[in-house]
């Protein structure tokens, strides 16, 4: 659509420059306004036609940024003067089959001659300079769409690294609690594994999207805590609040599986009597905010992760960052027996489908 616009507007702006050489040919010769048309009009287009392709394959194969100015210069110079001149004598030529040899006021004059061979040196040269033009805007943004695709293939680069980092991280403190059940309670053990299990068949399917409904994400949260609740037993509850808009907006896969093992690790496990998980979402206009809360002791402030540096928090702050860049952000504050991260993030869904016709 965009290449036959721009030959519309080319060749627009070559009828504009025959209706002036029509009227140029009525002021200097004094032939009628319709015999000058017929005269200019197809004169123009042809022109515009032949130089726009010679200048073309001339600017393609005499490119300023690898050939000397005064060798590209002499080039455009001898093309444009014999462009000129067959310009001229085409214009000779259909003046003196428009008049059938008879003599008449289209007849070209020398005169007119040097004023269409003038003319036609300097409009092939415009036309040289703009090829030029063009084709340097064409580079500028093949250049820039290449450096667009360069960022978005490191930043999706990073977001599987930082993806990456998530299941060796669980799935080394899961075996970690396997082991530790194995000689306690080997049937514990056992169902644990079979919890795990389930845990990585439904991640599995997460790993192709780069984002994922809210309540998929929340699902699989579910089957890590039904992992660590083999281990915990009752001393681990689990408490959500979603609502339906927010439930079907869109997050990266596994986001808050970080978080919610934080919260177990170091807020339930240091707890005699356990606690509570709770995750509440809601949707505010534009924004998507989900709160990952948990019960802690007071003695455990000194062991609540500073900023930047639980392994957790930071990779869901880094990936936050290269999915969303300035649009999201992540907030923990420690409270008496309480620890809450806030993550806030743009609020997008899937399309909905179209009804069937």
């Amino acid at each position: 659509m965009r290449p036959r616009r721009s030959v519309m507007l080319y060749l627009a702006a070559w009828l504009l420059l025959g209706l002036m050489l029509a009227g140029l040919l009525d002021a200097v010769t004094g032939a009628p306004w319709s015999a000058a048309l017929l005269f200019a009009l197809p004169l123009a287009l042809l022109y515009g036609c032949a130089s726009g392709f010679s200048s073309y394959y001339l600017c393609r194969a005499y490119p300023l940024a690898s050939k000397p100015w005064y060798a590209v210069l002499g080039i455009f110079a001898c093309t444009a003067l014999c462009a000129g001149a067959l310009w001229t004598a085409a214009g000779s030529g259909w003046s003196e089959l428009l008049r059938g040899g008879a003599p008449g006021p289209l007849a070209v004059t020398r005169p007119f001659a040097a004023l269409m061979f003038g003319l036609g040196v300097i409009l092939y040269g415009m036309t040289a300079v703009g090829q030029y033009l063009a084709l340097e805007f064409e580079r500028a943004r093949h250049l820039e769409r290449r450096e667009l695709e360069m960022k978005l293939a490191a930043r999706e680069a990073e977001l599987r690294m930082l993806r990456a980092q998530v299941d060796p991280h669980f799935l080394f403190n899961s075996l970690n609690s396997i082991s530790a059940l194995t000689s306690i309670d080997p049937a514990a053990a056992r169902g644990m594994t079979l919890q795990l299990s389930d845990f990585f068949r439904r991640s599995l399917g997460m790993d192709a999207h780069r984002h994922v409904p809210l309540v998929q994400e929340i699902a699989l949260v579910r089957a890590f805590l039904a992992v660590e609740q083999v281990r915990f037993g009752p001393r681990l509850r689990f408490e959500e609040t979603l609502d339906e808009e927010a439930g079907a907006c869109l997050v990266p896969p596994m986001i808050l599986q970080p978080l919610v093992e934080n919260a177990v690790k170091h807020g339930i496990g240091n707890r005699l009597d356990g606690g509570a998980v709770r995750i509440a979402a809601e949707r505010a206009g534009s924004l998507l905010r989900i709160r990952v809360e948990n019960d802690a002791d007071e003695e455990d402030d000194a062991a609540a992760p500073a900023a930047g540096c639980g392994i957790g928090l930071d990779n869901v702050r880094r990936r936050l960052a290269a999915a969303f860049a300035h649009e999201a952000s992540i907030h923990w504050t420690r409270e008496p027996q309480r620890f809450r991260v806030d993550l806030t993030l743009p609020a997008s869904c899937l399309p909905e489908p179209a009804p069937a016709t």
